[in-house]
Order: C-alpha cells, then sequence, then structure tokens
C-alpha cells in the first residue's frame, strides 16, 4: 500500500462465521499501541481482501500478558471486531493433548 509492505502474522478464515480472522502475535505485555494497527489491517483486508459475500474481518492481539482497564481504553471508541487474548508457555504438552496431537519425533517425519 503506497508503496510500502505490511505484514499480518497469521491470517485465517473462519467458514461458519464467513470472515477472515487476523491475529497478531505479541511476545510481551499487550500495549494500547497495537490496537491502532490491528485496526489499520482490518481495514485494508476488507477493503482490499474481504469479499462483498463475507463477514467484516475479525481481529485478535495475542500477547503474553494484558491489563483489563488498558485493553478497554485501547479499544474504548472502536467499532471493528477486534479483542486481546493471552497465551502462556510450557516446556511439556498437557497429558490430556498427548494422544490427541503428534509428538516431536511425528512432527519431524512429517516435515522431511
Amino acid at each position: 500500500m503506497d508503496d510500502q509492505e505490511y505484514f499480518i502474522d497469521l491470517l485465517f478464515f473462519n467458514r461458519r462465521l464467513r470472515s477472515l480472522v487476523c491475529f497478531e502475535l505479541k511476545y510481551g505485555a499487550f500495549k494500547p499501541e497495537y490496537a491502532g494497527k490491528l485496526n489499520f489491517y482490518l481495514s485494508a483486508l476488507d477493503e482490499y481482501v474481504k469479499l462483498p459475500e463475507e463477514n467484516p474481518t475479525i481481529g485478535i492481539i495475542l500477547c503474553r500478558s494484558k491489563s483489563d482497564k488498558v485493553v478497554e481504553f485501547a479499544f474504548r471508541d472502536t467499532t471493528k471486531p477486534m479483542g486481546v487474548a493471552t497465551y502462556k508457555t510450557a516446556r511439556e504438552l498437557p497429558s490430556e493433548y498427548k494422544n490427541i496431537l503428534p509428538n516431536e519425533d511425528d512432527l519431524r517425519k512429517l516435515m522431511e
């Protein structure tokens, strides 16, 4: 756009919602400026990528931590469907997922 490149971290399409879903991945805590960047991406996706019969693009910021009050103020006057979620990292896969997801060796074989 305007001779500049912009890169979304992850972009999916939700068939049931009939909507693009844009993820911005952040290593640290949520910062208010992330909302502006996501809003920019959602506007661009709705203008240039979304098809007329699809619903507006949804944006999710995935970060390590967040303050609910900071998130509230960052999104207060925004009309686009956006949200913030947090994640946790772990060295081992939780036991309830061990029989569902492939193990490390199986993943390596798949990528060969």
